[in-house]
């Protein structure tokens, strides 16, 4: 298939997009880091910490709103750049890893939204993730028990809270951080072979 200039184009742009990604995911990682010397991730002291956080702390409102502007911004910039991908007719069997890690990570920056919805501990956040558990528990065969290991065995409590944290803290934030570095990669290689046939 011969490649247009619009196509390297949108080829050079995507890739530019993943550097964005790093970026704000390095800003989503390291904030978080930081707001995790702070935070109480129990029932009653999650509301109270991040209170803390925004009143008390030497600018812990700039990284708390770093953090969330970082988490939003890393879902919308992922899927532009699915849109950015697919508009350059990148489906060669070479951009495999790009394709997958690019689709992985936009996935993951979902999951880490999704697992903070309750980290706060409000009553939108509660009740949010009280509809989310019924959605869950309605996938056949594994639905109870998807939900048994994310509140802790039922009820929405200080287990579900440590549960959620964990996940979101350790598990997908570092998987959405390696995933980001292998996506930037694979765009990169792309971009060296590009010019490498030029």
């Amino acid at each position: 298939m011969e490649s247009t200039q619009f196509d390297r184009i949108l080829r050079r742009v995507a890739t530019i997009l993943s550097v964005v990604l790093l970026t704000l995911c390095l800003i989503y990682f390291s904030t978080g880091v930081l707001l995790s010397f702070y935070y109480e991730p129990t029932a009653g002291g999650a509301y109270n910490s991040l209170k803390m956080i925004n009143t008390q702390l030497p600018y812990g409102w700039l990284f708390r709103r770093a953090h969330d502007i970082a988490g939003n911004g890393l879902i919308a910039i992922a899927l532009i750049q699915i849109v950015v991908m697919f508009l350059s007719r990148q489906f060669r069997k070479s951009w495999l890893t790009a394709w997958i890690s690019g689709i992985l990570l936009t996935l993951s920056a979902i999951g880490l939204d999704w697992t903070a919805m309750i980290l706060d501990w409000t009553q939108e956040g509660y009740w949010r993730f009280s509809i989310e558990l019924g959605t869950i528990e309605a996938i056949p065969f594994i639905g109870v028990q998807l939900r048994d290991i994310l509140t802790g065995g039922g009820a929405i409590s200080t287990v579900t809270v440590e549960h959620l944290y964990t996940i979101h803290s350790y598990l997908i934030a570092t998987t959405t951080l390696i995933l980001a570095i292998v996506h930037l990669s694979a765009l990169l290689w792309q971009e060296w072979q590009e010019s490498a046939e030029c």
